[in-house]
């Protein structure tokens, strides 16, 4: 049932070496089930694994790990306007978007190219060019580790924010998700107004361009500034943009007057993460190994044989350095194992 002492290097994209205690795959809910059923009869730790995109093994792994390798997509339900693309939790999700786009469904290819699975995306709230999970999120299902019942979470039940869901707070550790729907559209609305994709499109010669030429488009421009975790291990944005308030921020653009930003509300902005790593110094640094990638400070990069201590600590050294310049708290997007 159980594998002993597994590497878990081949099952995250930043490419660390990480032995786990005990490891197993599953494919469907019963396997599951069983799995859990032995596992609940220890007190050893338990740890999901999806993709392995969202990561940052710092140490071996005690218990046991679960891979899911639930697969499966289907149509639950359309009307005129909407589909509900129903995705089992183990699809990668750039498969899944590409196989909505193909079907005509829209409203997630602005969030071509992410790397990772499908079930970590309800759960991260995954978002990129001006569109979130949240935005065209249905249900999902989930099991509950301990009960082994399974429940159905409506979009208000997961409380979504920032790259947060209830999954990350309230819930942590007590559910495993199944699959996830999501309500597509077949009449689209375009969202191509963030960052580069406009520039993008003209320069491809698209004047009305489609969910597919977006998509493109986006995966495009992720090229040109992510590295490839098959070439350069790595597990995308490890830093999160920081909210603050209008009052810190007219401060920072009295002190700073090119820094990068968003506006949320009246009372809030969003600040680009990157620039204020670019900016105090970090983009492009290397540490033997490791460091930060030349063309996006957000992403760290594993250059071959590092250890997760380094990048955790290169972590909290560009940390630091922010608060320091900036007098804002940067928080790491990825989970540290």
């Amino acid at each position: 049932m159980y594998q002993a002492n597994v590497n878990l290097l081949p099952f995250n994209t930043f490419g660390l070496s990480s032995y786990a205690e005990k490891f197993a795959t599953f494919s469907n809910e019963d396997e599951l089930k069983e799995l859990l059923l032995a596992h609940n009869q220890t007190n050893d730790p338990l740890l999901i694994l999806g993709g392995g995109s969202n990561i940052l093994l710092t140490k071996d792994v005690k218990g046991l790990v679960l891979k899911n390798e639930i697969k499966g997509l289907e149509i639950v339900d359309e009307d005129e306007n909407f589909a509900y693309l129903k995705a089992a939790a183990g699809e990668t999700w750039h498969d899944f978007v590409l196989s909505a786009i193909d079907n005509n469904l829209g409203g997630i290819e602005n969030l071509s190219l992410i790397p990772g699975s499908t079930g970590a995306a309800p759960m991260q709230n995954i978002g990129a060019y001006g569109v979130e999970i949240k935005d065209v999120f249905h249900e999902l299902e989930a099991l509950h580790i301990k009960t082994l019942e399974t429940r159905i979470f409506n979009a208000d039940e997961c409380q979504f924010g920032y790259r947060e869901s209830i999954f990350k707070g309230a819930l942590k550790g007590q559910y495993i998700i199944l699959s996830m729907t999501l309500r597509l559209t077949k009449k689209h609305i375009l969202n191509t107004s963030y960052g580069a994709i406009e520039t993008e499109l003209a320069g491809m010669g698209i004047q009305h361009p489609t969910i597919k030429d977006v998509s493109n488009a986006v995966i495009a421009i992720r090229q040109s500034k992510l590295p490839d975790p098959k070439k350069i291990g790595n597990s995308g944005s490890f830093f999160k943009n920081p909210v603050v308030s209008i009052d810190k921020f007219k401060a920072l653009q009295a002190q700073f007057p090119t820094i990068s930003h968003y506006p949320i509300d009246e009372h809030h902005v969003k600040l680009a993460a990157g620039w204020l790593i670019d900016q105090a110094g970090w983009k492009g640094k290397t540490f033997e190994n490791y460091g930060v990638h030349k063309n996006q400070a957000l992403v760290l990069v594993n250059y071959g044989g590092a250890k997760g201590k380094d990048i955790y600590n290169l972590s909290q050294s560009i940390l630091d350095a922010v608060e320091e310049t900036y007098g804002v708290l940067l928080e790491r997007e990825v989970n540290i194992l």
